[in-house]
């Protein structure tokens, strides 16, 4: 329940930004943060590829302004860096093949955990292209900073941020970027609490996007208005100084309050993006849908399962599933993220669900039309009952002859930190994403920044690795 007692969250925010340095930095929080930047470039990649990239980058452009960073898949045009944010950020979440935040908490649903690398990797990486001269070091601990302030203020809320139709990756999401960039430029004291303050203000993002071009808009958003609520505040522009605190405070506003007994774990006493963790997604739709669909690749695959032989396939679950998911039938690859039976039909066509498969004429072609009409999704109270922090369904899937299969899908999902892919796992990732888009040789360029980042002289190197155009 929201807690009536006074809170001191902005302050504690703002001092922990205030002081982060990468030598305090555990070793295991750097090593899963440079997992999540090599995922992140990967995504930044494949993102050049949607028509929502290429016509923000295109407005980027036409807009024009000072030349601080690379406009993602325009060669050596540059932007301001909220504009070149906005457009990096929309990429990496193009997809929704970006990672997620873990919580242990029964009481969490999975929407209200952000999506936590791709908000402040952005701002990092536009932010150190405008300084110039920041280095791995540097740039890694402003980035594993704000995801450390996203994801506590994620797990601190109340879950009626989600369950309101919050998407808490454009409005959680905002901080996580001002703080990487506000830790980049040096903000303190009381610049670096109108930050906070703006960032509050500017956080936005509803879920009735879901499944169009504007929910991986709402991370590019979050993206530039994190930049741009940093390079305000690093010009004096002034806001409340304790925005995520009191009756007219982010999270009361947003969420209804806090969970009180949790505001103790405060930041960097232990680091989010190690524990508990994130998880690096196999399949690009949201997080929810990825146990359902390696249960039934178990199925078709154990079971040598051909498209034409099945007659219908049952799909049970709860509402943590059935409510998100929300598209009985997907018309395009948009929907087909957030479409049970597309993502169901996918993998029983294809046995797979990658860039391939998520395009509007694998979606919309005969083939996975007909099969989608083939399933049907449903409520089971029994999975409902056990709660909405484990994702959890069953599948039963009856052939022609008559036959029935079932399964169940496994909570300990794949990609998670009780279940995490290798590195080579994730740079089979990584190859995927770059795929048709990038070399052997560029490819290799990336995941040696990446694995190397905390080497790195000047953190903009990253950026330029995976330009394009």
């Amino acid at each position: 329940m929201a807690s009536s007692v006074e809170t001191h969250v902005t302050e504690d925010a703002v001092r922990f930004a205030e002081a982060v340095v990468f030598d305090d930095i555990p070793d295991e929080a750097v090593r899963i943060a440079k997992r999540c930047v090599l995922d992140g470039l990967g995504l930044f990649v494949a993102g050049t590829a949607e028509p929502s990239v290429q016509i923000l980058a295109d407005e980027a452009v036409d807009q024009g302004g000072r030349a601080d960073a690379l406009v993602l898949g325009r060669g050596a045009t540059k932007a301001p860096a909220p504009l070149a944010a906005r457009v990096l950020g929309t990429a990496g979440h193009a997809h929704d093949w970006d990672d997620t935040q873990v919580s242990r908490d029964p009481r969490h649903v999975y929407g209200l955990l952000t999506h936590p690398t791709i908000p402040p990797l952005t701002a990092a990486l536009t932010v150190a292209q405008k300084l110039g001269g920041i280095s791995g070091r540097d740039f890694l601990a402003a980035f594993i900073a704000g995801v450390e302030v996203e994801s506590k203020i994620s797990e601190w809320m109340l879950t009626d941020h989600y369950r309101k139709g919050f998407h808490s990756s454009g409005t959680v999401g905002t901080f996580g970027a001002m703080t990487a960039a506000s830790v980049l430029l040096g903000l303190k004291g009381d610049a670096l609490r109108h930050a906070f303050g703006m960032a509050a203000s500017f956080a936005a993002g509803i879920r009735c996007n879901f499944g169009t071009m504007s929910k991986p808009l709402h991370v590019g958003r979050a993206s530039e208005n994190g930049v741009t609520a940093a390079l305000l505040a690093a010009r004096g522009f002034t806001a409340d100084p304790q925005a995520l605190d009191g009756p007219w405070g982010f999270m009361q506003v947003t969420a209804g309050g806090h969970y009180p007994e949790k505001l103790d774990q405060g930041f960097g006493k232990t680091w989010s993006i190690s524990d508990p963790g994130v998880s690096i997604k196999p399949y690009p739709s949201g997080i929810v849908t990825h146990q359902s669909m390696d249960a039934i690749l178990k199925l078709v695959t154990e079971h040598d399962v051909k498209p034409e032989t099945v007659e219908k396939i049952d799909f049970f679950a709860g509402s943590n599933i059935l409510n998100p998911i929300r598209y009985p039938i997907a018309a395009n690859h948009l929907q087909a993220k957030f479409s049970m039976a597309a993502l169901l039909a996918m993998i029983v066509i294809a046995r797979r669900a990658g860039r391939a498969e998520f395009t509007d004429d694998f979606v919309q072609s005969d083939a996975m039309q007909d099969m989608q009409r083939r399933i049907t999704c449903a409520l089971d109270p029994e999975i409902e009952a056990q709660g909405m922090d484990v994702i959890r369904s069953r599948i039963t899937l009856t052939l022609k002859s008559g036959e029935t299969i079932t399964g169940e899908a496994d909570p300990r999902y794949r990609g998670g930190p009780d279940n995490p892919l290798t590195d080579k796992e994730l740079e089979g990732k990584i190859a995927a994403c770059v795929a048709g888009i990038l070399d052997d040789k560029r490819l290799g360029a990336v995941i040696e920044a990446a694995w190397g980042a905390d080497d790195l002289d000047d953190a903009g190197e990253l950026a330029r690795v995976i330009q394009t155009g």
